[in-house]
């Protein structure tokens, strides 16, 4: 975990994280990856560092690669590899890493960039949940309501929090990702106020929020008129994917 929060971030800062990397730490290799690919918009070099980290098996890197793949962030829509998405899920997946058991198991229920498999589908789902109840209990006995950890990539380090022009951030507060084009996130078909980088986001949003939030709003269209540019999420079917 950085000890330097957004508003103190600096060029000192970027320095040391940098000889951190450059000296072989993966961790370091994948923070800074993921503050050059969404905070400075150098998606070669960032994607360069999280690839590093993720041939060392770093879970969180590896599924932070899924995502890029899933939704072609830094591209554009055409240049979405559903099949690597998957394959670097699976990995992630592999290492315990619950958000990318979660992914996994909502693409293998979908068939999506994966052969159709509901009931190994359903398996991982359960297999996040237990997982996810099994570590906020080792952290706090007394807890009820599981929560993730913020990413510490997402801290906005040049825009203080706003991603750009038309752009969105993933509404899952544990998350925190923005989209890197217009329309790259899924947004919520029901009320059309929420928008997602990813299935597993979706899920933990709906059962930490946005299930008590989300009500029917009349047929929502863009500011600019044009559609949504990415899978539209159903919210109406997130009671389902509670997995509960």
């Amino acid at each position: 975990m950085l000890a330097v929060k957004a508003q103190n971030w600096s060029e000192s800062s970027h320095r040391f994280l940098k000889l951190c990397a450059d000296s072989g730490n993966v961790e370091a290799c994948y923070t800074l990856g993921m503050i050059r690919f969404y905070c400075l918009q150098n998606r070669g070099s960032g994607a360069s560092l999280m690839a590093k980290a993720a041939i060392s098996s770093h879970a969180s890197a590896l599924y932070s690669l899924a995502v890029i793949q899933f939704n072609g962030s830094g591209g554009t829509k055409s240049d979405k590899d559903l099949r690597a998405g998957v394959a670097l899920c699976a990995r992630a997946a592999f290492l315990g890493h619950v958000d990318a058991l979660r992914e996994l198991g909502h693409c293998l229920q979908d068939g999506y960039g994966v052969k159709q498999n509901i009931a190994e589908g359903r398996r991982f789902l359960v297999q996040a949940n237990a997982h996810e109840l099994a570590i906020v209990l080792a952290a706090n006995p007394s807890a009820v309501v599981p929560s993730s950890p913020r990413e510490p990539i997402l801290i906005r380090v040049e825009t203080g929090g706003i991603p750009g022009p038309g752009l969105r951030l993933c509404s899952h507060s544990g998350c925190g990702r923005p989209e890197t084009r217009r329309h790259e996130f899924r947004r919520c078909s029901v009320c059309g106020a929420v928008n997602y980088c990813s299935r597993a986001c979706q899920a933990l949003d709906w059962k930490l929020r946005h299930k008590v939030e989300c009500t029917p709003a009349e047929r929502w269209a863009d500011e600019d008129g044009e559609n949504e540019g990415n899978d539209m999420v159903n919210g109406e079917g997130e009671e389902a994917m509670e997995e509960s």
